[in-house]
């Protein structure tokens, strides 16, 4: 071989090492003033984030992605599911307009090595009361001969996001993993055709959740820092809960038959706001512990390698449901706007921490706080407050939270600007009766930041509706509540 060939082999080694390499990112889009996807596009590769998880395929999104050079996972919304599973032309249509044309027109870097489509986002989920169950199986397989007939089967492959409670323990431990009994019969022909077509095993893992939902789990448990007392399965020590968690998994294939399938994890991190243990001291503990494993290339017990991994998640939300709780909006390293949140090291670039957005326009320096004559007996007080959280976003509010320190006025008038900003400060959105006034000085106290939102982004395929428009008939409801 000569030399110039032997050195673009080289070349083209150490290329397609380094793209399936390094750690990914959730990228999702629930926000009321979304950023510009070319932002987005240039802060992921400023800051090496070399993989991208999207949990839809919004046009605008793939597009900036287009020869970007990042690795894509495009994901298919559970709602989607019953129709993909209906009707195998839905799932032909849905890959030649979300997967092929991205290919062939954008250079999406989704057509070679670890790419995939994400068919659902935990399906299965206990709370979604088997509402799926039905239809995620054959909305997979149809996916998985669309992309056959597609020609890009061998280059795509397909996956499922599960939540780790499709799988638990019968001793606590990690050997005793097996699927939930109740889903047996579900996941194992999933497992199956994931197996048959070299496809992985994608599972969600939060120990936040844990410490979330269980006062006593011990919170030492949750960190990679080694203090907290391990747990011996069998003379395999368990010193956190993420090596548990992902080992009862691998147990769970291996007595299953799968024992050799790889395993991504889809989503994985920690909130900094939203209840006393979502706060930025012990999200930066977690992710740069997590971080430092990825960096050095450490897996679990029963899987030493490297940990193939995507955060959770890149940018905060501010239109998340908030149903499994107020720290929902705030998983991102990154705020509504781009900005870091805190110090963290990813390992991806020469800075040894997080590099923000740039470009960013923000709305004019104002911002819409309680009149300092206002009373709290008004009787107008309550329904104003409603509302405004009603249709903003008041999930720093509260006990142990950012912003829990304000007093009753602060807390008034943090309701009164989110509700300003998202309705893109336009004057009818700080009209509370006899309660409300735009000021000029920022009225942030200690560590509860009154945000001013940037310019609205109005894009995709279909465009995004203007703020103003949904203002005109949320403001008419306002008006009908003092009525």
């Amino acid at each position: 071989m000569g030399l110039v060939s032997l050195f673009l082999g080289l070349v083209s080694l150490f290329s397609s090492l380094t793209v399936g390499s390094g750690i990914g990112a959730n990228w999702g889009t629930q926000a009321t003033h979304p950023l510009n996807p070319n932002i987005v596009v240039r802060l992921l590769r400023e800051n090496g984030i070399q993989k991208v998880k999207l949990f839809d395929a919004d046009y605008d999104t793939l597009r900036a992605l287009g020869k970007s050079g990042i690795e894509v996972m495009v994901g298919i919304p559970n709602d989607m599911l019953a129709p993909l599973a209906a009707k195998m032309k839905n799932a032909e249509e849905w890959v030649s307009k979300n997967v092929s044309k991205h290919i062939t027109t954008d250079n999406v870097n989704i057509s070679s090595g670890f790419r995939y489509v994400a068919v659902g986002n935990e399906p299965f989920l206990q709370t979604y009361n088997g509402t799926f169950l039905s239809t995620t199986l054959p909305a997979l397989q149809n996916i998985q001969s669309a992309l056959i007939k597609a020609g890009l089967s061998n280059q795509v492959k397909v996956t499922v996001p599960m939540n780790a409670d499709v799988y638990e323990s019968a001793n606590s431990l990690p050997s005793g993993g097996d699927f939930r009994q109740d889903i047996h019969d579900y996941m194992i022909p999933i497992v199956k055709l994931l197996s048959e077509y070299g496809s992985p095993f994608t599972v969600n893992i939060y120990p936040f959740i844990s410490l979330y939902i269980d006062s006593n789990f011990p919170a030492e448990y949750a960190f990679f820092d080694g203090n907290a007392s391990p747990v011996n399965d069998g003379g395999t020590y368990y010193y956190n809960m993420l090596d548990a968690n992902l080992d009862t998994l691998v147990h769970t294939l291996q007595k299953n038959g799968f024992g050799n399938m790889p395993i991504i994890i889809g989503e994985i991190g920690w909130p900094t706001d939203g209840d006393r243990n979502a706060n930025v001291e012990y999200a930066r503990r977690f992710n740069q512990g997590f971080m430092s494993r990825i960096a050095g290339g450490k897996g679990t017990p029963l899987r030493p390698g490297p940990i193939d991994a995507y955060l959770f998640s890149l940018i905060d939300e501010d239109a998340k449901s908030v149903d499994p709780g107020n720290f929902e909006r705030h998983w991102g390293i990154f705020t509504y706007d781009g900005q870091p949140k805190y110090l963290l090291n990813l390992g991806t670039t020469n800075a040894g921490q997080l590099i923000p957005a740039k470009g960013i326009q923000y709305q004019e320096n104002k911002w819409c706080v309680m009149r300092p004559n206002a009373r709290l007996d008004d009787p107008n007080v309550a329904a104003s407050v409603s509302y405004a959280c009603s249709l903003a976003d008041c999930t720093k509010l509260g006990y142990g939270t950012s912003c829990g320190e304000l007093d009753w006025k602060g807390n008034i008038s943090y309701a009164f600007n989110s509700y300003f900003q998202i309705h893109d400060q336009q004057d009818e959105a700080c009209k509370f009766p006899n309660l409300s006034t735009i000021v000029k000085t920022n009225p942030s106290q200690g560590t509860c930041k009154f945000d001013i939102m940037i310019q609205p982004y109005y894009g995709g395929a279909d465009g995004r509706l203007p703020t103003q428009l949904g203002l005109v008939a949320g403001f008419a409801l306002l008006l009908l509540t003092f009525l």
